[in-house]
């Protein structure tokens, strides 16, 4: 799947211009009140991927980019402690960690029970909702229960396709091979809304300008869509995971959390 995603990591247009747009709120604040021991931790070994875009991936000099990247730096830049962030294969990145080959690990991993055994994490940062789209006229008084006997897209297979078999039982399903080709037959009137990930859709609609936007609230189901993205570190690493919760907490206070984001969101997917 993460391979999947380099196709929407084309679709960045961070020259895009900005508007008033909902934004990512997991953060707590009021951790920034609680000042950690940074004498504790003068520097952190980010360990991270190059697979999974846009949050980190390499470009096309070579150069590891993506929000995860941006993050990790902007916390280490903001706090003035030490910061490297190196790229392992997916498949080594959380053993590398448990081998204490880095202090923290940005790159997706889940928050399962198996994960929790082997690592802290720090706050959730972001989440990836579920969202509908639907055509410009049709978003502004858009309402869930509206879609009964309506033509749903959704990816074949997905969690987001079992959400509307289950809250939204009487919406004939749509089912296509991926999010683009669901999207597609939306744009081309094949389908009355689409419902799937919203990051994902937020790329498509960065390019579909004046067709179709998000309508209604973003879904937020860990059990079908996850808890989101959070920082891991070794088990036991209580003074690192304060640090970046803390950190974590003055970037999103000072708003550059929130410049990074629509940075490299253009089209909020909150």
């Amino acid at each position: 799947m993460r391979a999947l995603l380099f196709a929407f990591a084309l679709l960045l247009a961070p020259s895009a211009p900005v508007m008033a747009q909902a934004l990512p709120y997991h953060i707590d604040p009021g951790a920034r009140e609680i000042v950690p021991s940074l004498a504790a931790v003068p520097s952190i070994r980010f360990l991270t991927t190059a697979d999974f875009p846009p949050f980190n991936f390499r470009d096309d000099k070579g150069e590891l980019v993506g929000f995860n990247v941006d993050l990790a730096r902007a916390l280490c830049a903001d706090l003035a402690i030490a910061c490297t962030v190196q790229a392992w294969p997916w498949d080594q990145a959380a053993r590398a960690l448990e081998d204490r080959q880095g202090d923290a690990l940005i790159a997706g991993l889940a928050l399962t029970r198996e994960n929790g055994a082997l690592f802290d994490f720090s706050q959730i940062y972001l989440m990836l909702p579920g969202r509908f789209v639907t055509p410009v006229a049709a978003a502004a008084r858009f309402e869930p229960a509206s879609l009964d006997g309506k033509r749903v897209a959704v990816r074949r297979g997905s969690t987001h396709a079992e959400f509307i078999r289950r809250y939204l039982p009487a919406a004939g399903l749509i089912q296509f091979d991926s999010e683009i080709m669901a999207l597609d037959a939306l744009s081309k009137g094949e389908a009355d809304a689409y419902f799937g990930d919203a990051m994902r859709a937020s790329f498509w609609l960065n390019e579909h300008v004046g067709c179709c936007e998000f309508a209604g609230e973003a879904y937020f189901r860990p059990d079908l869509f996850g808890d989101g993205l959070a920082v891991a570190v070794p088990a036991g690493a209580d003074a690192v995971r304060q640090v970046i919760d803390y950190g974590l907490a003055r970037l999103k206070r000072s708003g550059a959390y929130d410049e990074l984001y629509l940075r490299w969101f253009p089209v909020s997917f909150y």
